[in-house]
C-alpha cells in the first residue's frame, strides 16, 4: 500500500523538492506519494512547488484555530506520515500524538548539539561556527513536543572549514540534507528498515 505523506514547510520548499524528485525517480517502486503541502504562511515557496505538482497544498494561520485546521486538513487526507521540510512552528500537541512514530523533522546540525527552540536556518550554522567545532551534518530525527527533542533516525556529517560562513556551511549541509532525508522517508513510508547504502554522490574538500 502506498503511504501517504504531508509535508509541512514555512520556506521555499528545496527539501519539499528534493522528495518530489527522488520519489518521481523511483517510479513504480516508490513506497509513497505527497498528498498534501502545508505552510504557515501564504507566500511560502513551498506552496508554489507544490501547486506545479498538482499536489493540494494551503497555508494555515497561527493560534488555536490554526492547530484544529491543521489537525483536520491531515486527517481529511488520510495521511499516514507527515514530514517536516523547514516547517518552523512548534507542532501542536494533537497533530504530534496522533502521529506519535509517523512524525518527521530534519535538522541542519548533529543533534543533540545545536539544536533547540531559535535554533534554525543561518542561527545553527552560525552557532556552529562560534563554537569552533569541526564536523556538523544533518539529523533526520522524531517529532515531540519539544524542539529537536525526539529519538534520532538517521545522520550525516559535513566537514565546517576554516573559512567558512554561515552560507557556505549552510550550502554544503542543505546537500547531504537533499540527499539523506529522502532516502529516510522512504524506508519509513514503506516501513522498512532504514539503510544508507554507500555514500553521497558528492565529496568535500576545502577550498584553496
Amino acid at each position: 500500500m502506498i503511504s501517504r505523506i504531508a509535508v509541512l514547510a514555512s520556506g521555499g520548499g528545496s527539501n519539499l523538492q528534493a522528495l518530489l524528485d527522488y520519489l518521481d525517480s523511483l517510479g513504480d517502486d516508490s513506497p509513497g506519494e505527497v498528498v498534501a503541502v502545508i505552510s504557515d504562511r501564504p507566500t511560502a515557496g513551498a506552496l508554489e512547488r507544490a501547486r506545479a505538482h498538482d499536489i493540494p497544498a494551503c497555508s494555515i494561520a497561527k493560534g488555536a484555530d490554526g492547530a484544529a485546521e491543521l489537525f483536520r486538513t491531515l486527517h481529511d487526507a488520510s495521511v499516514d506520515l507527515v514530514v517536516l521540510a523547514g516547517y518552523l512552528r512548534l507542532v501542536p500537541p494533537a497533530v504530534v500524538h496522533h502521529y506519535d512514530g509517523r512524525l518527521v523533522n530534519i535538522h541542519p546540525a548533529l543533534l543533540p548539539a545545536f539544536g533547540g527552540e531559535g535554533m534554525y536556518g543561518l542561527h545553527v550554522h552560525q552557532a556552529v561556527l562560534d563554537a569552533g567545532v569541526r564536523v556538523t551534518g544533518a539529523t533526520v530525527h522524531l517529532v515531540t513536543e519539544e524542539y529537536d527533542r525526539g529519538s534520532i533516525l538517521a545522520q550525516w556529517p559535513v566537514p565546517v572549514f576554516p573559512h567558512d560562513d554561515a552560507a557556505t556551511l549552510a550550502a554544503r549541509v542543505l546537500q547531504v540534507e537533499h540527499w539523506l532525508y529522502p532516502r529516510v522517508i522512504h524506508a519509513l513510508a514503506g516501513r522498512g528498515e532504514i539503510v544508507l547504502d554507500g555514500a553521497p554522490p558528492f565529496s568535500f574538500t576545502e577550498p584553496r
